[in-house]
Parts: C-alpha cells; structure tokens; sequence
C-alpha cells in the first residue's frame, strides 16, 4: 500500500520544525534533536492516570507497527508519575522516574491528575510532579500546535467559516512565571485572615531563550509572531515586551512581529482566529491560551505537544487532561497520544519520514469514518469506535504503509 502524506494532518508540524543547532549570531538555541539517527533508542514511557495507561497502550500497538515495518527499534521502559507515583511511592515525580527520563533519548507522556488527589497538600498532587519534571529536565519551550483538519472542521463549536483554515503554532515559555515564582505562600494578616500570594517574575536570559525558539519557529512557518502579555498593567511583561522585541528586531528581521495584550489576545482567538500564525508567550497566559486555541480544532484528544530544553530527552504529550470519569470505559481518544508520539520521532530521534506515517496514518483512519465519542458529530455518518479499535486501526494502516510521498 502507498499512503501519500495529506495535505492538512502532513502539514501539522513539517511546516514548523522549531528548532535550529544556533541562533543567529551564534548565540545559543534549543536543539533539532536529542539524539542522531539511529537503529535502537531507549525511550521512558510515564502512562499517569485516569485514561493515561488506555491510550498509552495504543500507542505502543502503532509504535511496534511502526518499528516492525521501518525496521529499527524502541526500547521501552514505563515509570511512574502523577497520582500513579503518589500512591505508590508518596511522590509525585519520583527521583527514579527523573533518573529514567534524563538517561532515555526521549520520553512519552499520557497524562495526569484526577478527583482522587485534589484534596492533597500542594507537594502531594500530580500537578506537582509535572512542574518538578518540567524544571528538573530543563523543559523551557512547549509547542502546542491547533490545526483545524479538514475532517473536523465541524465538531468545532465555532462555526465553519471562523475555524476553516485554521493553523496556530503557541510557544509557551515552560520554567518560568508565577508558576515557579519566589516568593509564595499562605499567610496569616495582621487580622487573622489568610493571604496567598505568586510572583510573576522573569528574567532577561529566560524571555530571550523563549523569543529565539519563537523567532525560529515564526520563520519556518509564514513569517508571523504574535507576542502576548499585560504590559500595560504588569512591569515583568513590559520587560517580557521589551525583551521580545530586541531579540527579534536584532536576529529574525524577516520576522513580522506584533504585540498583543492577553485579554484581547483570548478575544480575538474566538472572534478571527486566522489572524494568527505563530503565537509566543509567558507561562500562565501561554496555559490558558494554548487550550482555548486546541479547542478551535474541536477536541483535545486531537493535539500533541513537545517540551523541549537546551539539551537532553524531550517530552512529548497530548494536550489534553486525564479524563478520570471514563478512565477504563475504552472511550478514550489515542489520536493526540499517538501525534505526540510523531513528535518525538520528528525532534527527538531524527526520525522524520517515521513521523510521517504516523501523522499520515491518522488522517486516513479519519476519512475512513472512524470517530472516538470526543469527535463524533450527529448524523455524520461516521462510525463511533472506542480507544481500543481507534489504536488498532492506526496500527493497521501503518503496518500496511510501504512508502511515504513526501
């Protein structure tokens, strides 16, 4: 069988590859890939909780149809992470789980989280050991792409003629911001009342770092970067602003750059979200923004994502959560796993016509009329499968690909 590469998923991330080996100047950038090519890569599963190990599963049947038909190797190890981790060792990010990370090529993140641990004190909770990865690893840059596929144009709730064509590339910066902010806490006032507190803080080198992945990316796509922060109210996003700007003006002239507030930003994503190309942003705006940008496509269960830093493994995971109320019900959808897992051949194995199959594999389950409940429309005439037959299928059309037009 000779699967050509279509146009909408193929052109998911081949026309965005973010990474370059150095910034212009010679000033240094995230790298292409962890590795070089090769025939055998160690690769650190973490399958999480709720629907985490379902799709998991499904993305080792595609991956195995994968290695068997372009004859190299994954060698797959699972660790623990999230409330997976917390009920078995009392941590959520163990330091085995960060040992087996570092010393992998890559890693492949279901997800995590659940209504079992929300009641947890903050060290106790799977969000916890996300951030612990996240910092521990060096993980600076996510990439969330939301590309509406000519398939779904119709489970989006937005209508056809807002969401048609759409193809949005958000960078957010992963490390920083209020998330990880000194100091912070619950206090007591003079009155007795409780006071919480976050510092938004960033610093020159982590906004100049983040803007040259930005600048990369923006470049290898259609020339256009969008900026979003609160400058007009927050001094760190006057810095963020400022900073964006001279790293971009100095070393991406080709570059179009805008700027945008936050609040504005979130409107004009629902109202004209083709305006946008590439989006680069903070940490808390760049979690709230990235999801409402997923959610032009119709479901999370479609959108991979990458993580990356300066050097070592990156982790690649779908954009969604851990969905804990069908968790074991074989509802899940396995697409946004096994894209990510494209992602992680493409930027982490230098694996890339292997990325292609996947992607491709994908779009041709979905004109074959296959549809998990997330993605299913009334009388579309598709065929409602579960996670399990999803995966097989995907599975089948890549153990039956020969070769890939690309």
């Amino acid at each position: 069988m000779n699967l050509p590469k279509t146009a909408a998923l193929a052109s998911l991330l081949a026309t965005a590859t973010p990474f370059a080996p150095s910034a212009p100047g010679g000033r240094p950038a995230a790298r292409l890939g962890a590795v070089s090519r090769k025939d055998s890569y160690d690769i650190t599963l973490l399958p999480g909780d709720g629907i985490g190990p379902e799709i998991m599963e499904s993305a080792k049947s595609v991956l195995s149809a994968l290695c068997d038909r372009c004859g190299f190797e994954l060698n797959l190890r699972e660790a623990l992470i999230g409330g997976a981790a917390i009920d078995a060792v009392n941590d959520p990010f163990p330091d085995a789980t960060l040992e087996a990370c570092q010393s992998a090529d890559s890693v492949l993140l279901s997800c995590i989280g659940g209504y079992k641990w929300d009641g947890n004190p903050r060290e106790l909770r799977p969000e916890t050991g996300l951030l612990k990865m996240r910092k521990s690893m060096g993980l600076f840059a996510n990439l969330r792409p939301a590309k509406v596929l000519d398939q779904l144009i119709d489970a989006s709730t937005l209508k056809r003629e807002v969401v048609e064509g759409v193809d949005v590339m958000v960078v957010r910066e992963l490390t920083g911001d209020v998330y990880f902010g000194a100091p912070k806490g619950i206090d007591t006032d003079a009155d007795g009342k409780r006071v919480g507190y976050n510092n938004m803080i960033y610093s020159e080198g982590e906004i100049e770092r983040i803007a040259r992945v930005a600048g990369d990316v923006a470049s290898k796509r259609n020339g256009k970067l969008c900026s979003v922060d609160k400058a007009n109210v927050l001094d760190v996003s006057q810095l963020w602003r400022d900073v964006v700007t001279d790293v971009i003006t100095d070393e991406f002239p080709d570059v179009d750059l805008s700027h945008m507030y936050v609040d504005n930003a979130a409107m004009q994503l629902i109202r004209w979200p083709k305006q946008f190309d590439t989006m680069v942003t903070g940490n808390i705006f760049g979690d709230i923004l990235s999801d409402e940008a997923s959610m032009l496509v119709g479901s999370l269960g479609m959108l991979p994502s990458a993580s990356i830093g300066e050097s070592g493994p990156g982790v690649f995971e779908p954009c969604h959560g851990s969905a804990p109320d069908i968790a074991g019900e074989d509802k899940a959808n396995p697409l946004a796993l096994i894209l990510s897992a494209a992602m992680m051949l493409r930027y982490d194995l230098a694996r890339g016509e292997e990325a292609d199959i996947l992607e491709a594999a994908v779009e041709t389950v979905l004109d074959q009329g296959l549809r998990t409940a997330d993605i299913k429309q009334e009388d579309d005439g598709c065929k409602l499968v579960g996670c399990i037959e999803m995966g097989k299928a995907v599975a089948d059309v890549v153990a039956a690909t020969a070769t890939v037009e690309v």
